[in-house]
């Protein structure tokens, strides 16, 4: 198969094609002579990195693995002071200059109680997220305001250096995106390509075309599948932060997009679910707290629900290490009952950071249970150790699926197709790989779903879109 026949572009073919796939969760990049796709590797023998940096004091940054090394090691341990801002100075009086009284007396004028003056630095992972969002313009690190394109460039600059140390000029790129960007108003996906194009821009990769990632992840596929001509492929891309989907046919020495759809669903929600699921109930959920209020015996549930939010973001649990969250789970672990081991994980799990780890062994579970029928869930920091069977993930997760199912039909809907009018269904990105969504996808597709390279497809896709300048005006006919 030539691809180049399949492409409505006026330009000749470039000597290597880039395609960069910047994600919620991780990213990678890969090149493309003409005949193979080759990965690049991005971290220590790995092609895919995490979509993270790292911002310290001194306003170095690093990304990747190292910039969330740095950030757990920055806050094992330390213990969160917050004060008060000041905001300016404020006279009282008259200032008549009529007598002392009247001179007026200066005093600071003090906003919200937020300055961590002991942060060693700022994580950032899943900026992603913020880009379709035109009020999140600035972000205060450190009294230096940073717009979020700043945010994003020194991982893009990373994965350029990657790409350069490879051999290759990397001043142009087809680059990825979801079909929507997360958020509620209107003009969101333009906000956040424009956005992404500067961020590539100020990372030196001039020359760019865009291409969503389930189209990409299909345009790989088809590579390297000649056999599928004339086949209508629906693609779905379950990635860590967006659920997307793509309806293209492909006819002679052209392709079409016929539809594209995407939510807020990936496998970062999946993990919150299960950390809600199960690892909460055993740091203190539901359990009562007992002490003296002004001399009386008052006994209510614990405020577990203080912590949640904090728990589940883990680029932001450092702050549960102050007083007001200490406190009442030391008060709470001496009590001498069964429930008082549930608050001392809790404890050691706020003043040494724990929370990334406890994600860590969260997707190590649910990869697992991807091949086991039952998997167990092991946090040896905080002496976890829990055995689920796969059906009762399944329960943990039915929204999640419901989701899926509802979005299946939708784009379904939008292209004016029934399920049999789908030749090939292409299952991409790692929450691709939970039985469960294979399990719905084959049942409505039956015979005709394939698994397709789930965290590199994307990647691979736009390395050839690049190559063969299939961006922009190729997808400009399915409006794009």
């Amino acid at each position: 198969m030539q691809v180049s026949k399949h492409v409505s572009a006026n330009r000749p073919p470039k000597q290597v094609g880039i395609g960069i796939d910047f994600g919620t969760s991780n990213s990678a990049a890969a090149v493309f002579d003409g005949e193979q796709v080759t990965l690049v590797e991005l971290a220590k023998d790995s092609a895919i990195m995490p979509s993270a940096n790292y911002v310290d004091r001194d306003f170095v940054t690093s990304i990747g693995q190292k910039a969330i090394d740095d950030y757990i090691k920055g806050n094992q341990g330390r213990k969160v002071e917050l004060s008060v801002e000041v905001l300016g100075e404020a006279r009282t009086g008259t200032g008549s200059g009529e007598g002392p009284a009247d001179e007026g007396e200066t005093s600071k004028v003090y906003g919200q109680a937020f300055n961590d003056s002991g942060l060693p630095g700022r994580l950032f992972r899943g900026t992603k997220r913020l880009l379709g969002n035109s009020s999140s313009g600035r972000t205060l690190i450190f009294d230096r305001a940073f717009r979020l394109v700043a945010l994003v460039t020194p991982i893009l600059v990373g994965i350029r250096k990657a790409l350069q140390g490879a051999a290759h000029d990397a001043t142009h790129a087809c680059i990825g995106h979801p079909v929507n960007f997360e958020g509620a108003q209107q003009g969101r996906n333009n906000v956040a390509l424009e956005r992404l194009s500067e961020s590539y821009r100020h990372a030196g990769i001039i020359g760019q075309s865009f291409c969503p990632e389930p189209t990409a992840a299909a345009i790989s596929y088809l590579f390297n599948h000649p056999e599928n001509e004339g086949q209508r492929v629906l693609t779905v891309d379950f990635g860590g932060g967006t659920l997307d989907f793509s309806i293209l046919s492909r006819a002679g020495s052209t392709f079409k997009v016929e539809a594209t759809h995407g939510i807020a669903l990936g496998g970062d929600k999946i993990d919150q679910t299960i950390f809600r699921e199960l690892v909460f109930p055993l740091l203190g959920k539901g359990e009562r707290w007992s002490r003296v209020v002004d001399g009386t015996e008052v006994d209510t549930l614990f405020p577990f629900g203080d912590f949640e939010d904090w728990l589940i973001n883990w680029p932001v649990s450092y702050m549960l290490n102050q007083n007001k969250y200490t406190a009442p789970v030391m008060q709470r672990m001496v009590e001498v009952d069964q429930a008082a081991i549930k608050f001392r994980r809790l404890y050691d799990l706020i003043k040494q950071n724990y929370s990334y780890q406890v994600f860590e062994a969260i997707k190590a579970f649910k990869a697992e249970l991807s091949t086991q029928e039952s998997a167990i869930l092991d946090i040896p920091e905080i002496d976890i150790e829990v055995i689920l069977e796969r059906w009762e993930f399944e329960i943990m997760i039915s929204d999640q699926l419901f989701q899926l199912e509802q979005a299946i039909s939708l784009i379904l809907a939008k292209a004016e197709l029934e399920p049999s009018d789908i030749d090939l269904v292409l299952r991409t990105g790692g929450s691709s790989l939970i039985p469960a969504v294979k399990d719905i996808l084959d049942n409505q597709f039956p015979g005709k779903v394939v698994e397709h390279d789930p965290f590199t497809s994307v990647a691979a896709g736009l390395a050839i879109a690049d190559y063969f300048n299939y961006g922009d005006e190729a997808l400009a006919q399915a409006g794009l």
